[in-house]
């Protein structure tokens, strides 16, 4: 099971998938508001456990009897929060990236829900940004990530976008933008982790530039109980996109 990040969407794995293939059966869904899943309509809105229950819908209905659980960034920190959640249902976890943002404790309270609030109606009230055409999404996407070649930055604007009056819009909800009303907790998180019983690979791309600082990244790794932690090289925090080999080799160590 591969879980995309932020503003990402499924397709987005497809180079790992393929690697993944003759080994079993491969499932990436996109997340509820992002690539072709239907946005929150009527005054909803993204809460994060949402995802987590919505990853727990999906394993029950077409996930085997064994399941390893890949999630890349913020589905990472879904994936994390699954295997904590339900320990029995894992034989192995992949945590890409994934080990959340800063903590953010300390921001939380009226301040936040205000902001989260406004701009949560200003969204709503506003159509979405467009981009002129599909070479302007690729040069967006290679600023945001130095490893990112012409060609796959290409491939992923045109997976990534939908048509529009003007131009091209990307896929996912841009209320995914907006800062949630409830902020991240390292110390909620450690629950979690604390609570997952299979083996866990704890995988950093080399050149990462979205990551957490090291002390931090060791802090939250002595959370789980049975883990291995890689770094690969030639990786920035896309590491599926920059090293899908190397990541589907960690990915198998798990097959037993």
């Amino acid at each position: 099971m591969l879980v995309h990040g932020f503003a990402d969407l499924a397709q987005a794995w497809q180079p790992v998938a393929d690697l993944l293939a003759p080994h079993g059966h491969v499932i990436a869904p996109d997340l509820r508001g992002h690539g072709d899943s239907d946005w929150i309509t009527g005054g909803g809105y993204y809460h994060f456990m949402d995802y987590v229950a919505d990853l727990d819908d999906v394993i029950t209905r077409f996930a085997k009897q064994r399941v390893i659980l890949v999630g890349h960034s913020m589905g990472g920190s879904i994936s994390g929060y699954y295997a904590g959640t339900r320990p029995e249902r894992l034989t192995g976890l992949v945590l890409v990236e994934g080990l959340g943002p800063p903590d953010q404790a300390e921001a939380d309270g009226p301040t936040r829900t205000a902001m989260w609030i406004d701009a949560w109606k200003k969204t709503r009230r506003q159509p979405a940004k467009t981009l002129a055409s599909l070479e302007e999404a690729a040069k967006r996407l290679r600023k945001n990530d130095h490893l990112l070649g012409e060609e796959q930055a290409a491939m992923l604007a045109s997976i990534g976008t939908r048509p529009v009056d003007d131009g091209f819009a990307w896929k996912h909800d841009p209320l995914h933008n907006t800062f949630g009303p409830y902020v991240y907790r390292a110390a909620t998180a450690h629950k979690f982790w604390q609570r997952i019983a299979c083996p866990v690979v704890i995988v950093d791309g080399a050149e990462s530039r979205l990551n957490l600082a090291a002390d931090e990244r060791a802090r939250r790794r002595a959370s789980f109980a049975n883990h291995r932690h890689v770094t690969i090289p030639g990786a920035g925090h896309a590491v599926p996109r920059h090293q899908p080999g190397a990541l589907v080799t960690e990915i198998l160590s798990l097959v037993s």
